[in-house]
């Protein structure tokens, strides 16, 4: 873990929760390949650079609570540096052979320490601050956990206030089943489910279209 000196002078709206940012590395190649050919390798990692930082910029720009950018493939990347020496964000490696044990283990670290942890992606231009504090008054008024579905089949945000392994479980990710398995799941284990409005992410063509129409660029 890597500290940002100036997350230690923030006051924070809800000291007691944080506020994860999945994230990798821009690297060409390796990034939004499901919007390659439509865009070059080296457009579609300017595209992730540029989405990335606008969620750390949404998360940090209002203090809700504190910022952890998890990092992949490894926090030694320029970007991530960066990142921790421009924004009130402490770096974190991710840990796991697939998403659920990654984020699984993510919301173990997060959870030693605060009482509430929100989790997001970096590829959601719909998420508003309003959403983030929407879902932490959710889990601090006792909601066991907060999902922000969206219109591909997944979510782009969960909550929790206790870690829960299962949740994660023998989900089929980067499928339009995530949402629908992770409904049932926390039905399963009697849960209190509390969703978000639907969002969108950036992942297809016809997303890109989308998100260039709000930004004219691309």
């Amino acid at each position: 873990m890597t500290t940002s000196s100036c997350s230690n002078i923030m006051k924070y709206q809800h000291p007691d929760a944080v506020l994860m940012i999945f994230c990798k590395a821009p690297i060409p190649n390796q990034v939004k390949t499901r919007l390659i050919p439509a865009l070059s390798p080296e457009l579609a990692c300017q595209l992730h650079r540029q989405l990335s930082l606008n969620a750390i910029r949404l998360t940090t720009d209002s203090p809700l609570c504190p910022v952890q950018l998890w990092c992949s493939p490894s926090i030694d990347h320029d970007f991530f540096y960066m990142a921790a020496n421009t924004y009130p964000v402490t770096l974190w490696q991710q840990h796991g052979n697939d998403l659920g044990k990654r984020m699984h283990a993510a919301f173990c670290s997060a959870l030693k320490t605060y009482s509430h942890a929100l989790l997001i992606g970096c590829d959601c231009p719909s998420l508003t601050h309003g959403d983030l504090a929407e879902a932490l008054n959710t889990l601090k008024l006792g909601s066991d956990i907060v999902l922000g579905p969206a219109e591909d089949g997944g979510y782009v945000l969960v909550g929790l206030n206790q870690t829960q392994a299962q949740v994660f479980a023998d989900i089929d990710w980067g499928t339009s089943n995530v949402l629908k398995q992770t409904r049932m799941k926390i039905q399963s284990l009697g849960l209190n489910l509390h969703e978000l409005a639907t969002q969108w992410d950036v992942d297809t063509p016809e997303d890109l279209a989308r998100y260039n129409a709000l930004n004219k660029c691309y």
